[in-house]
């Protein structure tokens, strides 16, 4: 079992002490943001319908609260990808046996951000994509770091930009991030979406996603949104 989900059934008070020790530890690499180049491959902006990207990269409440605080998005769901309908469920995924990892469904407008761009975000300040199967404190393949591309043109830009980083050397250990199709997103549970919002003062929150969205705002302030996109907003 993941610390987030210990954190989240509410440890008696010595184990909660141990686990928020062990987050402490954490909070250096979720503090780890790094500028990086633009991908060389990337949809141009221009004017149309809105497009979805599904992303993955640990526990979700993260990953959606970054990019809650991107321009150009519309709407960014917490919920669950790779596995099936029937087992989308947070007590089933959490068992890493469903084949689902924790991911965040992104509706934006290819006007003010590209799908390249996002990915920019999401390798830069949203995750640790040299982890393998894992992201801090969370442990399993439904913590995995994972683009699920929804046609041949985001397929193309993924892999061309994780080729792009790698051979540049932009981090320390090879990227592990996989690119696997979209076979289905499911929502998560309602009291998982917008957690970071509702609950900023939660010691998960705090160590591990707030300095995620410090990492955005000071290096892609241009990208940064001060007033996040809600799910409650819909």
């Amino acid at each position: 079992m993941s610390t987030k989900s210990l954190l989240h059934a509410l440890l008696p008070a010595a184990a909660l002490v141990a686990a928020l020790a062990y987050l402490t530890q954490c909070a250096a690499a979720a503090e780890a943001s790094r500028t990086l180049p633009p991908p060389a491959l990337d949809n141009p902006k221009q004017a149309g319908r809105a497009q979805t990207a599904v992303l993955a990269g640990g526990c979700f409440w993260g990953l959606q609260g970054v990019f809650e605080h991107v321009r150009g998005v519309r709407e960014v769901l917490a919920g669950y990808s790779g596995g099936a309908r029937s087992t989308a469920h947070y007590d089933d995924v959490g068992s890493g046996h469903t084949g689902h990892a924790e991911s965040v469904q992104i509706v934006f407008d290819p006007e003010q951000v590209s799908y390249g761009e996002l990915l920019q975000i999401y390798f830069s300040v949203a995750h640790d994509p040299t982890e393998l199967n894992r992201q801090g404190p969370d442990v399993g393949s439904q913590y995995r770091s994972s683009i699920f591309y929804g046609d041949d043109a985001q397929r193309h830009i993924a892999e061309s930009y994780i080729a792009q980083l790698d051979k540049a050397k932009a981090f320390p250990q090879p990227i592990v991030t996989r690119v696997d199709p979209l076979k289905g997103f499911y929502e998560a549970e309602g009291y998982h979406q917008d957690f970071y919002l509702k609950n900023p003062t939660y010691p998960y929150i705090v160590i591990n996603d707030l300095p995620k969205i410090r990492g955005l705002k000071a290096l892609y302030p241009g990208y940064y949104a001060d007033r996040p996109i809600t799910v409650g907003a819909r």
